[in-house]
């Protein structure tokens, strides 16, 4: 059965647009609750809180929908590059609201846009390997046209994430949700580009590596959404 009998491109959409609104509905709705706070306290202390509270959610929902942009977003026209200095720009602000550490070592170059969309969706992906926070190292590895991405997440409590290495293969499983569409969509996008997820654990580290596949393995997939 092929993707796109598995999943309609309206419901594909539409859950990518649910996983978007789910990453900032909570600092959207912390400045809603500081301004709250501004219409109804005298107290000094506690409308310097207000604004304190406003200033740090207003930088995390700008950070989050930068990310969303580059990493579900058209990202230029068909076949357009990306430079991996801006993905590592917007995925730098994004892990400041996350509990995992980032060491972005992938060298600044142009890259085809779903091959820069792949490594922030990998990224991720990894941030559920590590519940308990840790280390999220980035790397971008060989020349053009397919270097090898690899992600490492190193924490307490590492693991495989639950469902993840079948999400990733386009195996939707009996229940698809907005939760499961973002590694559903990162194969998809690996698929794209002509590279296959594999996914290891050693001791407290989770490995994920982009590698390209053979001719006889790359197939047709879903058009970017």
């Amino acid at each position: 059965m092929t993707e796109q009998a598995k999943l309609e491109a309206l419901d594909f959409a539409a859950l990518l647009c649910s996983r978007v609104c789910h990453d900032i509905i909570s600092p959207v709705g912390a400045i809603t609750n500081g301004l709250e706070v501004l219409d109804e306290e005298d107290n000094e202390e506690m409308k310097a809180f207000a604004f304190d509270l406003i200033r740090k959610s207003a930088k995390t929902a700008s950070a989050k929908l930068q990310f969303a942009r580059l990493a579900f977003g058209a990202a230029g026209s068909a076949g357009a590059e990306v430079d991996l200095g801006d993905a590592e720009t917007v995925a730098k602000r994004y892990m400041e609201s996350e509990k995992a550490d980032l060491d972005w070592q992938a060298v600044r170059r142009l890259l085809p846009k779903n091959q820069v969309k792949l490594l922030l969706n990998l990224l991720l992906v990894s941030l559920q390997a590590i519940p308990r926070g840790g280390k999220v190292t980035v790397s971008v590895i060989g020349d053009l046209p397919l270097p090898i991405q690899r992600i490492e997440a190193t924490g307490p409590a590492s693991r495989i994430p639950p469902r993840v290495v079948d999400l990733l293969k386009g195996d939707l499983g009996d229940h698809i949700d907005a939760h499961a569409i973002q590694p559903y969509y990162a194969g998809s996008l690996a698929r794209a580009a002509g590279l296959d997820i594999a996914i290891t654990k050693t001791d407290d580290t989770v490995v994920f590596e982009a590698k390209p596949l053979t001719s006889e393995e790359i197939k047709p997939v879903v058009a970017d959404v």
